[in-house]
């Protein structure tokens, strides 16, 4: 009698198969060969059978081996401490960059080690804020402890930086039927990105908790950033917490800096539409220079170029808005400048003045301007008239966005 393997079992060996080839494959030659002595690939195999006919009398047992934990190639006491030490010193170097970046961006001191691995806390029972799932084996170590949706927050530049394979993980993740992997990117260091983008993050990861139930994983690269807010705006819209209890509750847990403000845009966006207004923003100078602008709504890692108008003898940028308050900063002939004539901000703790720029409703008695007014205060909170508009949104929300 031939007994068949389920076609699940046998694709979660291929695709753990292919990631094992894969592994192999990238480890570096060099002029220097590592005596095969000094390692070992250690992986925990699991036993079935498959059994084939090769012809109507003769029939043949074979081993499959389904590999529930990729590949760990390990060195073992020697006089080398690694087998891949141009890797990992290349996977340091780029986390170095990386914390460096997120610093600047985030404007605090954060850290993050990808060579160490993946790392998480738990924020609620069934919440998990971390980072970045690596490899396939990843999926095994979330299933173990009862998470039942992963909810990746990374964008396609995100996941090459740092060589992870996110089609072998998502592949793997779907040879089961009690977990399921879903991506809602955010661009990573970009406030205003998120504040477009969180509504309807928000909305898909509120349908997957409820078709899953379990616990949701939500992770972006480092877990410091886009994964805390997406949770913290969770934690606000759908499990009814006070926004500033659960910023401290989260806080109380991991080490973190989500974009509080974001969250506040986010929601006022919901409640009142996302209205633009038109602005207008000047730098004197004479026709000789160029000029450009970082911040407002494209975040600091892009510019744009002012026009020059010969008639005024200034440098112009005209430009829809959204209401909010924005920060930005000018480029003249590379150089970052504030404008004197346009509102500074504070020094703020790395001694950096911006120029900033509030856009709101004209009428102070409006909707809009009075939520706006309300946010900027400690302890804002929703009415419950606006939590039901703000749930029917994320349960009517389409997921294509």
């Amino acid at each position: 009698m031939i007994t068949h393997v389920p076609t699940t079992q046998l694709l979660r060996f291929v695709t753990l198969h292919r990631y094992t080839m894969n592994c192999l494959q990238n480890i570096p030659r060099s002029s220097t060969v590592l005596p095969s002595q000094n390692f070992r690939i250690q992986s925990t195999i699991h036993q079935c059978f498959v059994k084939t006919t090769t012809n109507h009398h003769e029939k043949r047992l074979m081993n499959a081996t389904a590999l529930r934990r990729s590949c760990l190639v390990k060195a073992t006491p020697s006089s080398t401490s690694s087998i891949d030490m141009e890797g990992a010193k290349e996977s340091e170097e780029k986390s170095d960059v990386y914390s460096t970046n997120m610093t600047e961006a985030m404007g605090a001191v954060l850290t993050y080690r990808h060579e160490l691995g993946m790392n998480y806390d738990f924020i609620t029972p069934d919440l998990i804020v971390g980072s970045c799932l690596q490899t396939p084996a990843d999926v095994d170590k979330l299933r173990s402890i009862g998470v039942k949706t992963i909810f990746c927050l990374q964008q396609d530049s995100d996941l090459e930086y740092f060589s992870v394979d996110i089609g072998a993980i998502r592949e793997y993740a779907s040879t089961f039927n009690d977990i399921e992997h879903i991506r809602a990117e955010i661009r990573d260091f970009d406030a205003f990105d998120m504040r477009l983008r969180l509504p309807y993050v928000v909305s898909k990861l509120h349908k997957a908790i409820n078709r899953n139930g379990g616990i949701a994983y939500i992770h972006c690269t480092a877990g410091l950033g886009r994964a805390p807010a997406t949770a913290l705006a969770y934690m606000f819209w759908v499990q009814g917490y006070q926004l500033n209890d659960a910023v401290t509750f989260l806080l109380s847990k991991r080490s973190c800096f989500p974009k509080v403000d974001a969250i506040k845009s986010a929601t006022a966006d919901i409640l009142t539409g996302l209205k633009k207004k038109p602005v207008t923003l000047t730098w004197k100078a004479d026709e000789s220079s160029t000029v450009e602008i970082s911040g407002l709504d494209i975040g600091w890692g892009q510019k744009i170029p002012l026009k020059y108008d010969k008639k005024e003898g200034s440098w112009i940028l005209q430009k829809d808005l959204p209401e909010g308050r924005y920060e930005y900063k000018y480029i003249v002939n590379g150089e970052w400048l504030t404008n004197q004539n346009e509102p500074l901000t504070p020094v703020n703790k790395d001694g950096h003045v911006n120029n900033y720029i509030q856009v709101s409703d004209n009428d102070t008695e409006s909707v809009s301007s009075v939520l706006w007014g309300r946010l900027g205060s400690d302890d804002f909170d929703l009415t419950s008239n606006e939590r039901d508009i703000v749930r029917r949104f994320l349960d009517e929300c389409p997921d294509d966005e």
